[in-house]
């Protein structure tokens, strides 16, 4: 059997394949080191571009199965890829601890108000009675009750916090005080301290976070982004931050990645804005081998594959 691996993940992989599969690599631009035309299985590698995803499936006429090291999926589910029979399972799961405890950095430092304390340390200037918060009885909502939903949860729990969730269909989870349907989500909004969005990005969830969310929002509200920025109207989040309508926003990612030095999201004293880096682990790339080599076995044994994306769905 044949593999297409990318190089920056290779290294990883590679010494840990059974010995009958061949690999052949692929750099960020798609360009090969060897025949795949008769390859049946493809990892992608981080950061994938569209014209090295298409250039790729053009070389793999054979190609059956492709791994994604991301949860997030959208980015390929491309026309040219829908239009082939290929099986795709991506990397839900693997990213929820670290994704969760970054979360859990966003609420305390908001609710520490950590940005005044550095910004008083920057300047030598000791102020007694400086205003901090508890995270201890706030409500938590999260959007999206995956793997990572599901973690955001249970460290949150520990701080003693009450814990909302939304999911397509609504049903008890560990942790969670109240789980709601997809189209519920909005009249949880007005009794929310804090907003996390763990959504994945599909025609239904773009832009929903729109003006009339943020207007029902409490004014001391704090939102959360460790999805996707396009779930999130921009220009509303700007409105919504400038003028106040809630407290602030910690936001891992955005609609525009990188985010444009002209932004004018950087200048926002209220948003913290963070390089998309929510996932990033010293344990990242083992937890994506162990996945993938994992997935591979259940491949050659025809053995259901872990983490199978509905391609409908979007996730």
């Amino acid at each position: 059997m044949k593999l297409i691996l990318p190089l920056d993940l290779a290294a990883d992989i590679e010494p840990h394949l059974p010995p009958d599969i061949q690999v052949v690599r692929t750099d960020v631009d798609g360009n090969l080191d060897g025949d795949a035309s008769d390859a049946e299985v493809y990892i992608n590698g981080f950061y994938l571009k569209a014209f090295t995803h298409d250039k790729v499936l053009t070389a793999a006429p054979a190609l059956r199965w492709q791994q994604s090291p991301s949860a997030g999926v959208n980015h390929i589910l491309t026309p040219t890829f829908l239009q082939r029979d290929i099986i795709l399972t991506n990397g839900a799961g693997i990213h929820a601890i670290p994704i969760s405890e970054f979360v859990l950095a966003f609420m305390l430092y908001h609710a520490k108000n950590l940005r005044k304390l550095q910004a008083l340390q920057d300047e030598h200037t000791w102020v007694r009675g400086l205003s901090v918060e508890e995270l201890a009885d706030t409500t938590l909502l999260i959007i999206g009750t995956g793997n990572i939903g599901v973690a955001i949860a249970s460290r949150a729990k520990a701080f003693g916090v009450q814990v909302w969730g939304s999911r397509r269909h609504a049903e008890p989870l560990p942790n969670f005080d109240k789980v709601v349907g997809a189209n519920e989500w909005r009249s949880l909004l007005p009794a929310a301290d804090y907003v996390v969005i763990a959504t994945p990005l599909t025609p239904e969830t773009k832009g929903m976070i729109d003006e009339a969310a943020f207007r029902s929002m409490r004014r001391s509200a704090y939102l959360i982004n460790i999805a996707r920025g396009s779930i999130v109207d921009e220009a509303a989040l700007f409105t919504a931050l400038h003028h106040g309508w809630i407290a602030g926003a910690g936001l891992d990612t955005v609609a525009t990645e990188p985010l444009p030095p002209e932004s004018p999201l950087w200048s926002l004293p209220n948003a913290f804005i963070t390089p998309h880096c929510s996932a990033l682990s010293p344990r990242l790339r083992e937890r994506i081998t162990e996945l993938f080599i994992d997935n591979i076995k259940r491949y050659q044994t025809d053995q259901p594959l872990r983490n199978v994306v509905d391609k409908q769905a979007g996730y």
